[in-house]
């Protein structure tokens, strides 16, 4: 106990985890009524709720469509996209609330084992399974054990929070290759033996306007990030502003210089395939090989330890800084307009990953409502696929919810949008 990189199995104490239900569901995500709109009780996170959703518009068919994939006899991988931080597990926890009260969660090890001792036997009592990041197989074997016991395991199939709720990024392997070995070892004793990757999407909308408060954090940030010369205009240019000006120190550390009139996007190509050059340079890589590989290639050089550590050092940061500039992607390019909600993922995601302080914990701009769908279970004993393509029906799945979400709620009037300084044609 209280090693953040070795791996303990869970305890979960079921009368803790249905308090802990409650909890989330009055502090964390809805708060107090009568006091959660009232001054000066409203500034008070437990109060207001401290991720402010005041609304789960999640249907009962999903849910049984979800609740009929858990239980015993079979063995169920539940896999949500990952647009908040915090948020995450606090509306996940709503759901397997509704499904599979028992469910094991997966976190990061720095949550489950790195907040002290006391914390660490609270998250394990929660059920919550520590990712040690390159040494899981402890964790996925008691994924696989767990969920054979009929309760169901979760995690986000997209890995890291990317802050991009409309969009759904690649997902990693470990939901189908865990749902494969349950499956095998299921038959052993039942040639009957169902096993699930159960896909999950919410998609968040503020509730009203907010964008005085989210012109207020605005502001916040290019006072953290001493830019406060960029005030002028509208808020999405001001938030657009301030990515520029951080994509330009990233050119400067690169050699480079942006040429007149450039696009955000030619611009992060030009230092991707810069970083790109210097980290194949670095671990002795072909230098055409694409980021994504490119990065696993930096991850493995990085666990063989075989240079100094200046080196180390020098290979890690081009790594991070590589993944750091991917993350403002394609779909930020892609639609002429942006609605707040995109704002205010990119205000997190600058603060997730250039100021310092209060990064984590979302603190929205306002009252928001969680519109949580259930896309068709992909059935790995019926499937005969690899792993690979097993991936893309699940993304094409999640995507498709998502982007049916997000017709709805424009269809209805529920977006309030401006012009996207980010759009290229």
């Amino acid at each position: 106990m209280g090693r953040i990189d070795v791996f303990v199995a869970p305890r979960p104490n079921p009368a803790l985890i249905k308090v802990m239900t409650i909890v989330n569901r009055i502090v964390m995500l809805r708060g107090v009524p009568g006091f959660r709109d009232l001054l000066p009780f409203n500034r008070l996170a437990g109060l207001r709720g401290v991720a402010n959703i005041r609304h789960i518009d999640f249907p009962v068919a999903d849910q049984q469509k979800l609740h009929a994939c858990c239980g015993e006899g079979q063995a169920t991988f539940i896999t949500p996209n990952h647009p908040e931080f915090f948020t995450d597990w606090m509306i996940d926890k709503q759901i397997v609330s509704r499904v599979s009260p028992l469910a094991a969660s997966w976190a990061t090890h720095g949550v489950v084992n790195g907040l002290g001792r006391l914390m660490q036997k609270f998250w394990l009592a929660n059920n919550l399974i520590a990712q040690i990041p390159g040494n899981s197989e402890a964790a996925k074997a008691h994924s696989v054990d767990w969920a054979l016991k009929g309760h169901g395991v979760l995690l986000h199939p997209e890995g890291s929070v990317g802050w991009h709720g409309n969009h759904v990024a690649p997902l990693l392997p470990g939901a189908v290759e865990m749902g494969l070995a349950a499956l095998k070892r299921g038959r052993e004793t039942n040639k009957d033996f169902k096993v699930w990757v159960a896909p999950v999407v919410w998609k968040l909308a503020f509730i009203g306007n907010v964008e005085r408060p989210l012109a207020r954090e605005c502001a916040y940030v290019e006072k953290k990030l001493k830019m406060e010369s960029v005030a002028a205009g509208s808020l999405p240019e001001r938030v657009y502003s301030i990515y520029s000006g951080l994509l330009s120190l990233d050119e400067q550390a690169c050699g480079l210089t942006a040429e007149a009139g450039a696009s955000f996007a030619s611009r992060q190509q030009r230092v991707l395939a810069e970083l790109g050059l210097r980290l194949a340079d670095a671990v002795a890589a072909e230098p055409d090989l694409d980021l994504a590989e490119l990065l696993r290639r930096s991850r493995r050089w990085l666990r063989e330890g075989k240079a100094d550590a200046d080196e180390q050092k020098r290979v890690r940061k081009l790594a991070e800084t590589i993944q750091r500039v991917q993350r403002v992607g394609s779909w930020a390019f892609a639609n002429q307009t942006i609605t707040q909600e995109e704002i205010a993922e990119h205000l997190k995601r600058i603060r997730n990953d250039y100021c310092k302080g209060n990064r984590f914990i979302p603190q929205p701009a306002g009252p928001r409502c969680a519109h949580i769908r259930v896309p068709e279970p992909l059935a790995l004993h019926a499937y005969d696929g690899s792993v690979e393509e097993a991936l893309a029906v699940l993304r094409s799945r999640m995507q498709e919810a998502v982007s049916r979400i997000v017709t709805e709620l424009e269809a209805a009037g529920g977006f309030i949008s401006y012009p996207n300084p980010f759009y290229h044609r």
